[in-house]
């Protein structure tokens, strides 16, 4: 839980998953006084944009299982249509047990689920899919949890997609778009884990950069990923203005300057 409020924003994410972990516990206390437990799926629905912590918080989930004695392993097995869906008959189910087996103990991850079940798409293997993880989550209920995960608008409409579906997926866990702010605390965080500072000169201009990106977001944009390759060109930037100098101190190999990021 540390781990998990310990990172930038996603204030209702754990707010989220504070509130589930506390429902567990009463229920793991009503089961030890002969007590009926409360209805709860632990299967889950993580939908946001790209770059907004979904995997990062599957798998402190998974060690969170562990530790309430949910999940036997807590490992997290991330998979996407393309690991889960063959091209030909009969292979779909084959494939996909695979990667059941390699999650069992853990959580299974599928990013971009919704692709399973294309629309308008007529037959598609990803309905064999879908089907082979529904019997899996019935068959292995008490080791193995599965998080679907996608844009919001696209996961609501793969849920609806099958009944099976919705009886199992009943908590959606919105993951929103990091603010300016947010994004600037990333890059700093970064910074430190690399061994780099910011220039106070540059920093004001680095928000409005980070305000820019926030208010003007293109297709491509990602949020954390976003940032992280904003801070690798940052550095390449660095790299090119140090080489034109002679001897460089310590302080000049670590600082970005407004020349950095412009």
């Amino acid at each position: 839980m540390k781990e998990l409020n310990n990172l930038i924003g996603l204030q209702q994410v754990k707010d989220e998953v504070t509130s589930l972990i506390n429902t567990i516990k009463i229920n793991i206390l009503r089961e030890e006084k002969g007590l009926k437990q409360s209805p709860l799926s632990l299967h889950l629905v993580f939908s946001g944009n790209p770059g907004t912590g979904k995997t990062t918080v599957a798998r402190i989930l998974g060690k969170i299982y562990r530790n309430l004695g949910i999940l036997s392993k807590g490992h997290l097995i991330e998979t996407d249509r393309a690991g889960l869906v063959a091209g030909y008959v009969g292979q779909t189910a084959i494939q996909t047990k695979q990667i059941i087996e390699k999650a069992k103990g853990g959580i299974l991850f599928i990013d971009e689920a919704f692709s399973l079940t294309p629309q308008n798409a007529g037959f598609d293997f990803g309905q064999e899919a879908v089907d082979t993880l529904l019997k899996a989550m019935e068959d292995y209920r008490d080791n193995f949890i599965v998080i679907v995960a996608g844009y919001p608008e696209l996961m609501k409409i793969f849920i609806k997609s099958n009944p099976g579906l919705e009886s199992r997926f009943n908590t959606f866990i919105n993951f929103v778009d990091y603010n300016p702010d947010e994004l600037l605390e990333i890059f700093k965080t970064l910074c430190k884990q690399h061994n780099y500072i910011i220039d106070p000169n540059a920093e004001s201009t680095l928000i409005k950069i980070f305000q820019n990106i926030y208010t003007n977001a293109e297709e491509s944009y990602a949020n954390a990923r976003t940032v992280r390759n904003f801070f690798e060109k940052s550095i390449k930037r660095q790299a090119n203005r140090l080489t034109k100098s002679g001897k460089l101190s310590d302080i000049e190999l670590q600082t970005f300057i407004l020349e950095d990021f412009v």
